[in-house]
C-alpha cells in the first residue's frame, strides 16, 4: 500500500492525514473544555482514576516496565545486536556528543533538574524500606539516594530503548512511516492503516501531550521559584501560565527551524550548561563526599535494581508506591511515544546493539551522577551541616534547588551564579521537550513525514502549552502527576503490541553477513517471506 498517496497534497490537510490531524486535536480540545468548564469536578475524576490505577492496577504498571528493561538486555546480547538500522553501509547522522545530549535533553532534563533534590529529601524522611527510627539517618540518606537513581535508570530507558527502537527498526530498516502503527505492521499486516492504526497513533499523540504537559508544569512552577529567588518575581500560578506562554512561543520558534538547527544547538547547549553546574556542585560542595557517594550509589543502586523493580507494596493502605514509582512509570509510559519517536529520528545508521547500549547507559549514568551530586549535596547538609533543606521541601519543593544552593554557603556572587544557570537551564530544556514534543506529534499526524507542515507545529506548539497551563489551573502537581498516570494506562497496550512486533519481525531478519536462502536462514526465509514482501511493495510503492 502506497501510504504517501494517504496524504493530501493541497488544501486545508496538506502534509497530515485528515483523520489523524482532526482526530487528535478534539481529543486535545475536549480535555482542556472539560478541565477549564469545571475544574474541581474535573480533578476529582482524576484523582479518583490515578487511585483507582495506584491501587488495583499497580503490579501491571511494574511489570512492563521490568519485562521491557529484559528485553532491552536481551536485544543487547542477542544475535541481532549487529543490525543496523537503516542501509547496510549507512552512517549516523548526529555525533555521539550531540546524540547524547539529544537523548537527555529531550528525555528527562527538566523532570530531573525538579525532583534531583526534592524526591531523595522526601524519602530521607519516610520510605517503605526504613523502619521508623531510621528516618534522618545515613542509612535513609543512602535508601534515599537509591530510590532516587531507580525512578531515573535503567528502566525507564529501557522501554525508551525498546520503543524507540521499533520505531526505527520499522521506518528505517523496513520502509514503513514513522510512527507507532509500523510497530504493528508483523501483527496486522496492512490494516495498520486503517482505524487500527489511527487508534495506535492517537493513543500516541494522547500519551505525547500529557506526558510533556507534565513535565513543562514542573517545569514553570520550578522556573517561576528561580525568578521569584533571583528577581523577587512571586510565585503564583497566574505567572506559571505566562511563563509556559512565553516558552511555548520560543519552543514553535525552535521546531520551526527543524532538529539539525534548534533542537541539536539547544540540546548541545544544555549539555555545556548542565557540565558547568555540576563541576560548580563538586567544587563548591562537599567535593569528596559527593565523588564517594557517585560510586557507592550507582553500586547500591545496580546491587537493588532487580529486586525494586519488581517490589509491589504489599499494604494496600500505602500510598507510597502510587505516589512515587506509579507516578514514575505512568510518566515514562506516557513520554514512550514522543521519545522513542524522538530517540528514533535521531539514531538512523546505528546498530541495534549501540543504539540499545547508548539509550540504556549514556542516560542512566548521567541521572545517577546528577542526582548524586545534587541529592547528596543536600544530604550532606542535613546530615552534617546547618540543616534546612528538608523544611524548605515540605514548606515548597519548588525551591529545594535554589535553598540548597544557597545552604552551600559560599557567598552571594557564587551562589546567584549557580542559580542563574539553574534558572537558565530550566527555560533550555523547557524549550528543548516541548519543541521535541511538537516535532513528534506533527510527525504522527502527517504518516511519519520527518519534516510536517509548518503550520501544524505552530498549532501543537501553542497546544502542548495549553494542556499544560490548564493542568497547573486544574489542581498544580496531583492534576500533573494524575495526568501522566492515567494517560499512560490506554497507550500501555500499544506499548505491549509494539514489542511483540519488533520481537516477531527481528527472528524473521535475515542477520548481517548472511544470504536470506543460506542454511542458517533458510528457516526465517520461508518465515520471513509472508512479512517481508508486504514491506518491499511498500517500500517500491512510496
Amino acid at each position: 500500500m502506497n501510504y504517501k498517496a494517504m496524504i493530501p497534497e493541497t488544501g486545508l490537510f496538506a502534509g497530515t492525514h485528515p483523520i489523524m490531524a482532526v482526530g487528535s486535536g478534539l481529543l486535545v480540545m475536549a480535555f482542556v473544555l472539560f478541565t477549564v468548564i469545571d475544574p474541581e469536578y474535573a480533578n476529582s475524576i482524576y484523582s479518583a482514576a490515578k487511585a483507582y490505577i495506584a491501587s488495583d492496577l499497580g503490579w501491571y504498571y511494574v511489570g512492563i516496565m521490568s519485562a521491557f528493561l529484559f528485553l532491552a538486555v536481551w536485544l543487547v546480547f542477542s544475535r541481532y545486536g549487529d543490525i543496523r538500522l537503516g542501509k547496510e553501509d549507512e552512517k549516523p547522522e548526529f555525533s555521539r556528543f550531540s546524540w547524547f545530549s539529544m537523548l537527555f535533553g529531550a528525555g528527562i532534563g527538566i523532570g530531573i533538574l525538579f525532583w534531583s533534590i526534592a524526591e531523595p529529601i522526601y524519602h530521607f524522611q519516610s520510605n517503605p524500606f526504613i523502619a521508623d527510627g531510621q528516618a534522618k539517618t545515613v542509612e535513609a540518606a543512602q535508601v534515599a539516594m537509591r530510590i532516587a537513581i531507580f525512578h531515573w535508570g535503567l528502566h525507564g530507558w529501557g522501554l525508551f530503548a525498546v520503543i524507540g527502537l521499533a520505531l526505527a527498526y520499522f521506518s528505517y530498516r523496513k520502509g514503513l512511516p514513522l510512527s507507532i502503527r509500523s510497530s504493528l505492521y508483523p501483527i496486522f499486516g496492512d490494516k495498520i492503516y486503517g482505524p487500527i492504526g489511527h487508534a495506535a497513533d492517537l493513543l500516541a499523540v494522547f500519551g505525547t501531550v500529557f506526558g510533556i504537559a507534565t513535565s513543562l508544569g514542573l517545569g514553570a512552577q520550578q522556573m517561576n521559584a528561580g525568578l521569584n529567588y533571583l528577581l523577587g518575581l512571586e510565585v503564583s500560578v497566574t505567572n506559571q501560565i505566562i511563563l509556559i506562554a512565553v516558552i511555548s512561543v520560543i519552543a514553535t520558534a525552535s521546531v520551526l527551524s527543524g532538529v539539525n538547527k534548534g533542537i541539536r544547538i539547544l540540546s548541545e547547549l544544555n549539555m555545556q550548561l548542565t557540565i558547568v553546574i555540576l563541576l560548580l556542585f563538586v567544587i563548591f560542595g562537599p567535593t569528596a563526599y559527593l565523588l564517594g557517594s557517585f560510586f557507592t550509589n550507582t553500586g547500591d543502586y545496580l546491587f537493588h535494581a532487580v529486586e525494586l523493580g519488581l517490589w509491589v507494596n504489599p499494604d494496600p493502605e500505602s500510598q507510597w508506591q502510587g505516589w512515587w514509582t506509579i507516578f514514575y512509570w505512568g510518566w515514562w509510559i506516557a513520554w514512550a511515544p514522543f521519545c522513542g519517536m524522538f530517540i528514533a529520528r535521531i539514531s538512523k545508521g546505528r546498530t541495534i546493539r549501540e543504539f540499545v547500549l547508548g539509550v540504556l547507559l549514556a542516560p542512566t549514568m548521567l541521572a545517577a551522577l546528577w542526582i548524586t551530586i545534587f541529592g547528596n549535596t543536600a544530604m550532606f547538609i542535613e546530615l552534617f551541616g546547618s540543616g534546612g533543606v528538608t523544611e524548605a521541601v515540605n514548606e515548597d519543593l519548588t525551591m529545594a534547588l535554589f535553598k540548597t544552593i544557597e545552604l552551600m554557603g559560599n557567598g552571594q556572587l557564587v551562589t546567584m551564579l549557580m542559580a542563574g544557570i539553574c534558572t537558565v537551564l530550566l527555560v533550555t530544556y523547557f524549550v528543548t521537550s516541548a519543541d521535541s514534543a511538537t516535532l513528534v506529534i506533527c510527525t504522527l499526524i502527517s504518516m511519519g513525514d520527518e519534516h510536517p507542515p509548518a503550520r501544524y507545529r505552530v498549532f501543537w506548539g501553542m497546544a502542548i502549552g495549553a494542556v499544560a497551563a490548564v493542568l497547573l489551573f486544574a489542581g498544580g502537581l496531583k492534576a500533573l502527576q494524575t495526568a501522566s498516570i492515567v494517560a499512560a494506562l490506554p497507550f500501555s497496550i500499544v506499548v505491549i503490541l509494539a514489542a511483540f512486533g519488533l520481537c516477531k519481525s527481528l527472528r524473521e531478519e535475515p542477520l548481517p553477513g548472511t544470504l536470506p536462502g543460506s542454511s542458517k536462514n533458510r528457516a526465517s526465509a520461508v518465515l520471513t517471506s509472508s512479512v517481508s514482501e508486504k514491506d518491499v511493495a511498500v517500500t517500491v510503492n512510496t
